[in-house]
Protein backbone atom coordinates (compact mmCIF):
# COMPACT_ATOMS: atom_id res chain seq x y z
CA UNK A 1 0.00 0.00 0.00
CA UNK A 2 1.77 3.14 -0.59
CA UNK A 3 0.25 6.66 0.45
CA UNK A 4 1.89 10.12 -0.69
CA UNK A 5 4.09 8.13 -2.99
CA UNK A 6 5.89 6.21 0.09
CA UNK A 7 5.62 2.10 0.25
CA UNK A 8 3.97 1.49 3.80
CA UNK A 9 5.45 -1.52 3.83
CA UNK A 10 8.90 -0.79 3.83
CA UNK A 11 8.48 2.26 6.43
CA UNK A 12 6.85 -0.53 8.98
CA UNK A 13 9.48 -3.03 8.13
CA UNK A 14 11.84 -0.56 9.77
CA UNK A 15 10.08 0.66 12.62
CA UNK A 16 10.69 -1.79 15.02
CA UNK A 17 10.17 -1.90 18.93
CA UNK A 18 13.18 -0.21 20.48
CA UNK A 19 15.38 -2.75 22.97
CA UNK A 20 15.16 -1.65 26.48
CA UNK A 21 18.43 -0.34 26.82
CA UNK A 22 18.15 2.00 23.81
CA UNK A 23 14.33 2.71 23.69
CA UNK A 24 14.46 6.30 22.74
CA UNK A 25 12.35 8.59 24.83
CA UNK A 26 11.17 12.26 24.47
CA UNK A 27 12.09 14.27 27.76
CA UNK A 28 9.34 16.92 28.20
CA UNK A 29 9.92 20.63 30.28
CA UNK A 30 8.98 24.00 30.24
CA UNK A 31 11.08 27.18 31.05
CA UNK A 32 9.68 30.81 30.95
CA UNK A 33 12.39 32.24 28.06
CA UNK A 34 13.91 31.39 25.35
CA UNK A 35 17.11 32.00 25.83
CA UNK A 36 17.12 29.63 29.01
CA UNK A 37 15.31 27.27 26.60
CA UNK A 38 18.28 27.51 24.46
CA UNK A 39 20.93 27.71 26.80
CA UNK A 40 19.47 23.96 28.11
CA UNK A 41 19.30 22.62 24.92
CA UNK A 42 22.70 23.67 24.00
CA UNK A 43 23.76 21.89 27.03
CA UNK A 44 22.36 18.80 26.39
CA UNK A 45 23.12 18.47 22.99
CA UNK A 46 26.73 19.51 23.80
CA UNK A 47 27.05 16.96 26.73
CA UNK A 48 25.54 13.95 24.61
CA UNK A 49 22.91 13.28 26.85
CA UNK A 50 20.30 14.53 24.05
CA UNK A 51 20.62 14.24 20.13
CA UNK A 52 18.22 16.98 19.69
CA UNK A 53 16.15 19.63 21.23
CA UNK A 54 13.40 21.39 20.01
CA UNK A 55 12.29 24.06 21.52
CA UNK A 56 8.11 25.95 20.99
CA UNK A 57 6.25 28.43 22.12
CA UNK A 58 3.66 27.50 24.47
CA UNK A 59 1.18 28.69 26.48
CA UNK A 60 0.12 26.92 29.63
CA UNK A 61 -2.96 27.29 31.94
CA UNK A 62 -2.02 25.38 35.48
CA UNK A 63 -2.56 25.65 39.26
CA UNK A 64 0.00 26.64 41.20
CA UNK A 65 0.23 27.81 45.07
CA UNK A 66 -3.68 27.71 44.86
CA UNK A 67 -4.38 29.91 41.80
CA UNK A 68 -5.11 29.28 38.15
CA UNK A 69 -2.54 30.81 36.13
CA UNK A 70 -1.87 31.51 32.27
CA UNK A 71 2.15 31.99 31.07
CA UNK A 72 3.76 31.59 27.84
CA UNK A 73 6.70 29.09 28.07
CA UNK A 74 8.86 27.25 26.22
CA UNK A 75 8.60 23.48 25.86
CA UNK A 76 12.16 21.43 25.14
CA UNK A 77 11.70 18.05 23.74
CA UNK A 78 14.73 16.55 24.62
CA UNK A 79 15.13 13.31 22.12
CA UNK A 80 17.18 10.37 23.74
CA UNK A 81 17.71 7.00 25.36
CA UNK A 82 16.42 5.74 28.71
CA UNK A 83 19.56 4.79 30.03
CA UNK A 84 20.66 8.47 29.40
CA UNK A 85 17.27 9.68 31.18
CA UNK A 86 18.79 10.06 34.65
CA UNK A 87 21.55 11.77 33.64
CA UNK A 88 19.10 13.85 31.77
CA UNK A 89 17.19 14.78 34.25
CA UNK A 90 19.92 15.59 36.68
CA UNK A 91 21.35 18.46 34.14
CA UNK A 92 17.78 20.23 33.27
CA UNK A 93 17.31 20.27 37.53
CA UNK A 94 20.95 21.83 37.94
CA UNK A 95 19.70 24.64 35.19
CA UNK A 96 16.21 24.91 35.47
CA UNK A 97 15.06 28.04 36.98
CA UNK A 98 11.69 26.80 38.38
CA UNK A 99 11.41 26.30 42.20
CA UNK A 100 9.20 22.56 40.63
CA UNK A 101 10.09 21.96 37.35
CA UNK A 102 8.06 20.00 35.06
CA UNK A 103 10.28 16.95 33.65
CA UNK A 104 8.80 13.64 32.29
CA UNK A 105 9.51 10.98 29.97
CA UNK A 106 7.67 9.75 26.78
CA UNK A 107 8.28 6.00 25.77
CA UNK A 108 8.39 5.48 22.24
CA UNK A 109 7.29 1.82 22.11
CA UNK A 110 8.33 2.11 18.53
CA UNK A 111 10.62 4.12 16.24
CA UNK A 112 11.84 4.40 13.07
CA UNK A 113 14.62 2.45 13.39
CA UNK A 114 17.50 4.35 11.50
CA UNK A 115 16.21 7.46 13.20
CA UNK A 116 16.74 5.32 17.06
CA UNK A 117 20.11 3.69 15.36
CA UNK A 118 20.62 8.35 15.18
CA UNK A 119 19.81 8.71 18.77
CA UNK A 120 21.17 6.28 20.22
CA UNK A 121 24.58 6.63 18.58
CA UNK A 122 24.34 10.64 19.27
CA UNK A 123 23.64 10.28 23.37
CA UNK A 124 26.36 7.15 23.47
CA UNK A 125 28.94 7.32 26.24
CA UNK A 126 31.58 5.48 24.10
CA UNK A 127 32.34 8.47 21.55
CA UNK A 128 32.84 11.00 24.30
Amino acid sequence: MRILGIDLATVLIRCRPCPDHFMTIAVVTTVDGLDQARSIAAALVERRLAACVQVSKIESVYRWQGAVQQDDEYRLLVKTTRDRYAEVEAAIVAMHPYELPAIFALDSAFAYEPFADWVAGSVSADDR
